[in-house]
């Protein structure tokens, strides 16, 4: 509230009150290099403490910003891991020195091609190698994504043989145990998802994910689902209580009747439900990462629930459960590994509205929705590699001015 007019003013006769001396010019330009130092001259905003959520990185839309300006925003939220549909090289380059873990994508369109131990090593020397190389962080390699979606027999029969491929060619050229692989599932992948300790997986896939588990085991790499409870809301709102969909702490929930548990949300009872799955296939060794999740801000009239509020509330209560290092019910002691879908809504992507507003962010920087984290998107002429350049040098040159000057 401002204050009424002349109020606290002094009177005419009053002497006003001597200033504080002022540091020393010299005192003051030391301190602000010394300041200024440690992020000029790595580029670097600092991901200390980062966050354990990830996020995915689309970009199928024809208005983002550069990647560069994005990883200044992606370590601005703190936010250290990122999955990308691709292995785009200027995302890699822009991401270099700073500390960020990638997961890195061979589209669906290549998968049958990497069947072959040549093109699955040309592949990784060309979109791979160089950026390690370089000292970009990358931790997994995704071949192929949902492909048990669709009804692309040939595919779905060549992802487990390319992703073996992939596999030897990173051991070949040194990076196995670096570098894992695996694939990211669509839910629909499931036959029986409730309640949680009957999930099973469905027959048609059955005979794919049997070796496919195997694998997993065998190179201790995660198996990645995609999971919306927004789609259960969608589709059944009349039966779904949005509560429960978006992970409200006092949503009544369900139990699971065979094992007691009580679910207050849908997420977790949908990734107990992998569990199962995977744990009647004989495996108990495997984690399960949910690679992508979201509530979309908005959509189209058949769509429900698609609000700015409502994907705020579902973002802030993941969030703080992932923060908070919570496990499901079944692992309480496993904390979950979860990718927020996505980081900007992206414009070009086909389907409903709703898969276009998923973002965290408008390609302007600017937050959708209050989603429990903050960021900061520099302007366009803040962070290109040659502005960086020249401003490192031109502070390698201010310190030693001020260090003369200081002598």
């Amino acid at each position: 509230m401002a204050a009424a007019a002349g109020a606290g003013r002094p009177s005419i006769t009053a002497l006003p009150t001597p200033p504080a001396p002022l540091p020393s010019s010299k005192l003051v330009t030391a301190c602000f290099f010394a300041l200024l130092l440690p992020i000029l001259l790595t580029g670097e905003v600092a991901v200390a403490e980062a966050l354990s959520i990830g996020v995915n990185y689309g970009q199928i839309a024809n208005n983002l910003p550069s990647p560069a300006r994005v990883s200044w925003l992606l370590r601005s939220m703190r936010i250290s891991k990122v999955k990308l549909y691709d292995a785009d090289p200027n995302v890699l380059r822009a991401f270099l020195g700073t500390g960020v873990d990638f997961v890195v994508g061979i589209g669906n369109e290549a998968v049958p091609a990497m069947v072959s131990p040549a093109a699955a090593q040309a592949w990784l020397q060309q979109h791979l190698v160089p950026h390690l190389r370089a000292g970009a962080r990358v931790t997994c390699v995704t071949v192929g994504n949902e492909v048990f979606k669709g009804n692309d027999t040939a595919l779905q029969a060549a992802v487990l043989p390319a992703m073996e491929s992939v596999h030897r060619a990173l051991g070949a050229l040194g990076l196995q145990g670096r570098v894992n692989v695996t694939t990211a599932h669509s839910l629909d992948i499931m036959g029986v998802s409730f309640p949680p300790s009957a999930g099973a997986f469905s027959p048609a896939a059955l005979p794919h994910l049997r070796p496919f588990l195997g694998f997993l085991s065998a190179t201790r790499a995660p198996f990645l689902i995609n999971c919306y409870p927004y789609f259960a809301y969608r589709d059944d709102p009349a039966r779904v209580p949005l509560e429960y969909a978006l992970l409200q702490p006092n949503a009544a929930g369900v139990a699971d009747p065979h094992t007691g548990l009580r679910y207050d949300n849908m997420l977790y009872a949908q990734v107990d439900a992998v569990y199962a799955a995977i744990q009647a296939l004989g495996h108990t060794d495997v984690e399960v990462v949910v690679s992508e999740t979201g509530w979309p801000s908005r959509g189209d009239p058949d769509e429900p629930g698609a609000t700015p509020e409502n994907a705020g509330t579902y973002v802030r209560n993941l969030l703080q459960r992932i923060e908070a290092g919570q496990g499901t019910p079944l692992r309480p002691a496993a904390p979950v590994g979860v990718f927020v879908f996505a980081l900007f809504n992206e414009n070009l992507k086909p389907g409903p509205a709703s898969e276009r507003n998923y973002g965290l962010f408008y390609p302007d920087g600017t937050p959708v929705y209050n989603a429990g984290v903050h960021g900061y998107l520099p302007p366009m002429f803040a962070v290109s590699n040659a502005a960086r350049q020249v401003i490192q040098l031109f502070t390698l040159v201010a310190v030693a001015s001020v260090a003369f000057v200081l002598s």
